[in-house]
């Protein structure tokens, strides 16, 4: 498409009860455009969207993405875009399902395409930074194919997103659908959730809990972390752009583990001590955008940086805790 998305044309959001699926949907209701949050609660939760649930525009749907049939949803009528968020996205998460990752990955991404081609919308995904693997490219941009190992057990997630950028960019080149991809780059902020593995979550749960912050290995692999509100500034503004991508979202800020466990420690005033523990298999080095494209093309780069952030999210847990 090449003008933003009319404002009384419906989104449809896979994984919309999710932690950064639930701020997606949020901001496309304060944007005025109808939504159709899609879930199965596999790894969402319902009180992330209960703050929407009776607005006259949201519509909440559990459904299984991987089930067709489960996304012919009655009266959807008026859809101009389907982002597709659906997938665990915690090692937590896809480690325990490992089979069901591949499959959103796989099928869930295919009838969501569908979904798409039917209703004449674009169909926006939203891929990863794990793409890349261990990169031996640094800082990564999107010309680099990565380096994944194709049967770690990293790979169930890794490699879903991959096949999922490869039916996306089939799915263009052989129906016309208007596709576009974006790879995300450690988003963080409320509503994750604290057991999630994640280190952002993890490091604010021990933290305020008194416990001791588990760092892996030796703490110097390095993040860049994106605070959630500029991962969905981002999205919208691709939504509305006429590129295709792949387009790097991510904050070319670049944290090592230890460095921010210090930060965590700080912004809460814990007492807490850092204990290393074991490192997992296949774990990246190192991770930071080369955002280049998305300054150039979609006029976007992150504005919140990871001590704002941080704040905001412990700040939020706070609260959940009281």
């Amino acid at each position: 498409m090449s003008q933003a998305l009319d404002s009384a044309a419906g989104a449809l959001v896979t994984g919309g009860a999710g932690f950064l699926g639930s701020h997606l949907c949020t901001a496309l209701l304060e944007r005025g455009h109808p939504v159709v949050c899609v879930d199965d609660f596999s790894t969402g939760r319902p009180e992330n969207v209960a703050h929407l649930v009776g607005h006259p525009r949201f519509r909440l749907v559990r459904a299984d993405v991987t089930d067709a049939h489960a996304l012919r949803i009655p009266r959807l009528a008026g859809l101009g875009a389907v982002l597709h968020l659906a997938s665990p996205a915690s090692p937590l998460d896809y480690l325990r399902l490992p089979l069901h990752t591949l499959e959103t990955g796989s099928l869930g991404t295919r009838n969501a395409l569908g979904l798409a081609r039917e209703h004449g919308a674009r169909f926006l995904y939203t891929s990863t930074s794990e793409v890349y693997g261990d990169p031996r490219q640094h800082p990564q941009n999107e010309r680099y194919w990565g380096n994944v190992n194709p049967v770690g057990p990293r790979s169930v997630y890794d490699e879903a997103k991959r096949f999922s950028e490869a039916l996306v960019t089939a799915e263009a080149a052989v129906h016309g659908t208007d596709t576009a991809i974006v790879r995300l780059f450690n988003s963080y902020g409320p509503r994750m959730r604290g057991h999630d593995g994640r280190a952002v979550p993890t490091f604010i749960r021990q933290a305020l809990a008194g416990e001791p912050l588990t760092v892996t290995g030796d703490g110097r692999q390095t993040r860049s972390l994106t605070y959630v509100a500029d991962t969905v500034a981002g999205i919208l503004a691709m939504l509305g752009s006429d590129l295709s991508g792949p387009v790097n979202l991510g904050n070319d800020a670049e944290y090592s583990m230890l460095e921010l466990a210090q930060l965590v420690l700080e912004l809460t005033g814990s007492r807490s001590r850092v204990e290393f523990v074991e490192r997992p298999v296949d774990d990246p080095a190192v991770r930071r955008p080369d955002i280049t494209l998305a300054r150039g093309k979609l006029q976007w780069e992150p504005q919140v940086d990871a001590r704002e952030g941080l704040a905001r999210t412990i700040a939020w847990f706070r609260d959940q805790a009281a």
